[in-house]
């Protein structure tokens, strides 16, 4: 039985999980850098705890500095989050080492889950359709050449353990593969600590469709997929659930892929696996991630199920509460990632002082953030300050719901991609689901944003 946890994050995520726990009676403790001293999550938990300076290194990121204020504040558990060390398994086992519960995936699930060359392994030798590359981690430049030439080019460069667009490059010839293969391990060096690549056939005009995982002591289910092709440089804008290009036969065929997958790997709490989809409808397996997703609200408005209570529940009791013929899929629900970012200056952050905010609400409307008037966003984290989730019967109606919101949606002292979204959905082909990962490059062009 968890009765106090503490959170190894920061912004509207630690608020989440808060919120989940007031609600099971689980008291909660919250740890924040010195820059984020007056941020909302220290005020919402029981306790709060400063664990380092503004460097996420030193703080957010320190494993000693966080395991120390466990032990001061005598926690039973730590809850990741997303980022920082969410999909760290030297974390997680260095928790459990200490006697902390660590709410998510056991060590040896995230090591089999985080490394994508190891993931898509399993996933092929169970049956589930992979994209044509490497099996294995590319070792020297003359493998690459010899990949792409038999795979055909383009060809996409992608870090074993990288996530959010880092460690990949898009190689169209062979002429730029060399200076592209160096720029993916060296970037997979900075971000992750490790410069492991692999290669794998580029699709073209791809839609990026992920599906929903509870698991717990080798039972699994699926709630749905979400529809994430809305992207700008691999990082994710607008996600959807249910996706408007997923038919009822193959959501059936991407839940069973994703049950067994979680099997075969033991995996045990909240997960999310991820596929590509093509011009012919055909899926493939992309990778997992060993975690909550900054999107899961959608899922939760769309099935029903608080997914962050699930997964503190797993953590307690190590079994589902939910069997596969309790999921529902009813109506339809959209998230708008909110950045604290300015459209017309190449999506420059935008950190500052917010000197009036007014959030929308109303029926169908969820806000999840951690600002507020006066509050000070830092320079030196994510700039996603908001996630607003309008939810509606029909996809049309909730478009037109998000609309409303959007126009309600008033921050000002910084640039936000408020006006950006509106852009986005007042798109025919996004009003019409007629499109790509693609999408932003292909209308921007169309669109005179104006700074909010």
């Amino acid at each position: 039985m968890l009765k106090k946890i503490l959170i190894a994050n920061r912004g509207e995520i630690a608020i989440r999980i808060i919120r989940a726990c007031k609600e099971l009676g689980i008291k909660t403790v919250a740890i924040y850098s010195e820059r984020d001293s007056n941020s909302l999550h220290t005020k919402f938990a029981d306790e709060s705890v400063c664990v380092g300076p503004s460097s996420s290194a030193l703080s957010y990121l320190s494993i000693p500095n966080i395991i120390s204020v466990c032990e001061l504040t005598g926690v039973d558990g730590v809850h990741p989050g997303y980022g920082f060390l969410a999909e760290s398994a030297r974390f997680a086992e260095i928790c459990e080492e200490n006697g902390f519960k660590f709410i998510g995936p056991s060590p040896d699930a995230i090591m089999a889950s985080g490394d994508k060359v190891n993931a898509k392994r399993v996933a092929k030798e169970i049956g589930i359709p992979v994209i044509p590359g490497t099996a294995e981690p590319v070792k020297s430049i003359e493998e690459a050449f010899e990949i792409a030439n038999n795979t055909g080019y383009p060809v996409i460069i992608k870090a074993a353990l990288g996530g959010g667009g880092r460690g990949m490059r898009v190689v169209t010839n062979s002429d730029d593969l060399q200076k592209l293969f160096l720029m993916a391990k060296q970037e997979a060096k900075l971000a992750f600590g490790d410069d492991k690549i692999y290669i794998e056939k580029y699709l073209e005009n791809p839609r990026h469709i992920e599906v929903q995982i509870l698991a717990a002591d080798g039972d699994a289910i699926w709630l749905g997929e979400r529809e994430c092709s809305i992207q700008r440089r691999h990082q994710k804008l607008i996600e959807e659930a249910p996706s408007p290009v997923v038919s009822d036969a193959d959501r059936v065929k991407l839940g069973a892929y994703a049950v067994k997958l979680a099997k075969a790997i033991n995996y045990s709490s909240a997960g999310t696996l991820e596929f590509l989809r093509d011009k012919q409808g055909n899926f493939y397996f992309m990778e997992i991630n060993a975690r909550i997703q900054v999107e899961h609200p959608v899922s939760e408005m769309v099935t029903g199920i608080d997914i962050v209570k699930e997964q503190l529940n797993i953590a307690m009791e190590n079994k589902l509460n939910i069997k596969q013929s309790d999921v529902k899929i009813k109506g339809h629900a959209i998230e708008c990632r909110i950045n604290a970012e300015d459209p017309l200056n190449g999506f420059r952050p935008c950190p500052g002082k917010i000197k009036a905010l007014y959030i929308p609400g109303g029926p169908g409307i969820r806000i999840e953030t951690h600002i507020y008037s006066g509050y000070d966003i830092p320079p030196d984290y994510d700039s996603l300050i908001a996630k607003l989730i309008a939810y509606d019967e029909t996809r049309p109606q909730c478009i037109k719901r998000l609309e409303r919101a959007l126009s309600e949606f008033l921050v000002e002292g910084i640039y936000t991609t408020v006006s950006f979204h509106q852009n986005i959905i007042k798109e025919k082909d996004f009003i019409d689901g007629n499109f790509d990962v693609n999408f932003i490059e292909e209308h921007k062009a169309n669109w005179d944003t104006v700074k909010t």
